[in-house]
């Protein structure tokens, strides 16, 4: 007898999965927001304040980046005449954000007394 091929038709059924996916209760929650026109500056500041948080034992979230802004400019190069001649500049701003969970005391202290280099701009969110 020949062999006969059987071919199995198998259906994709959308299977939803219960999941019970528990947030830690957060009780205190500091949200960083970096920003920056230099992408090497902004990735060791966030790198810096990971540190700091990570040596009193935080739980933190990031660094997150967020879309980098472009701001685009055009200007005539000639002031009278050539109306067609322009230049385009612009200008990137680099964005991350960082959470830091349950923070104590010790980790805000340090983070007021943190230098960051100049062209960082930090602000914190409790």
């Amino acid at each position: 007898m020949p062999a006969t091929k059987e071919k199995k038709i198998t259906t994709k059924k959308s299977v939803k999965k219960e999941t019970e996916v528990k947030a830690p209760e957060m009780g205190l929650k500091l949200r960083i927001k970096l920003k920056a026109y230099d992408h090497k500056i902004i990735d060791n500041s966030a790198k810096q304040i990971i540190d700091i948080a990570n040596r009193f034992g935080a739980e933190v979230l990031g660094p997150v980046p967020l879309p980098t802004e472009i701001l685009k400019y055009t200007v005539n190069r000639s002031s009278f005449v050539h109306k067609n001649a322009r230049e385009q500049f612009e200008m990137r701003v680099h964005k991350r954000i960082i959470d830091i969970i349950n923070p104590n005391a010790e980790i805000i202290e340090s983070l007021r007394d943190l230098s960051l280099p100049s062209g960082v701009d930090i602000t914190i969110k409790i």
